[in-house]
């Protein structure tokens, strides 16, 4: 566990999107069901979760790529943020609110589990959607990742459907969980 809070920022550098896929490629099999395979896991991040995708990711309008590192300035976790249309019909129809932006990665070290280090990925990443317009924001965790869905539920995330994503050709049941971003004044909740 790091001793001290970690800073957490934008990375708008193509150039450091290797740093963060290889932060990506140990911290997703973290989040996967029990019994998926090494090969599915494997296969999933050369297929998505590569130095390109992430350069894509940082230098795309609708994205932002953040990083909370620690205070020798490396990577502890990532998160990606889309400010766009939900493009899962299971998710456009439990997730009516617009504009909307999807919290599509929240991933840190094991070694940092428990240091805060997710408390302040997340807020920032909800920072960001409400500077961007959005009223709310939805991410997808695994129905049998009971730990996220309770950090998730104390981060004011609340389940509102459920919806397929598949790995190593196996559909799981992700849970969609929606987050409220302006309360009755129009002023984004703590």
């Amino acid at each position: 566990m790091t001793s001290s809070a970690p800073t957490v920022e934008t990375v708008t550098d193509p150039a450091d999107a290797k740093a963060v896929a290889s932060v990506a490629a140990v911290t997703f099999p973290l989040a996967c069901p029990p019994g998926t395979t090494t090969e599915s896991t494997d296969a999933f991040v050369a297929a998505n979760l590569t130095p390109a995708h992430f350069a894509d990711h940082i230098t795309a309008s609708d994205r932002d790529v953040l990083v909370a590192r620690d205070a020798g300035r490396a990577i502890l976790g990532y998160t990606l943020v889309v400010h766009s249309e939900p493009s899962d019909p299971e998710v456009r129809e439990v997730v009516p609110m617009r504009p909307v932006t999807e919290i599509s990665k929240v991933y840190v070290l094991e070694s940092a589990h428990g240091s805060g280090t997710a408390q302040a990925l997340v807020a920032a990443s909800l920072d960001r959607a409400f500077a961007r317009g959005s009223v709310a924001a939805w991410l997808g965790v695994s129905n049998v990742n009971v730990r996220a869905q309770r950090f998730y539920t104390k981060s004011g995330f609340r389940i509102v459907g459920r919806k397929s994503f598949w790995l190593g050709g196996i559909e799981e049941r992700d849970y969609v969980m929606v987050r409220d971003l302006t309360d009755a004044a129009g002023s984004r909740p703590a």
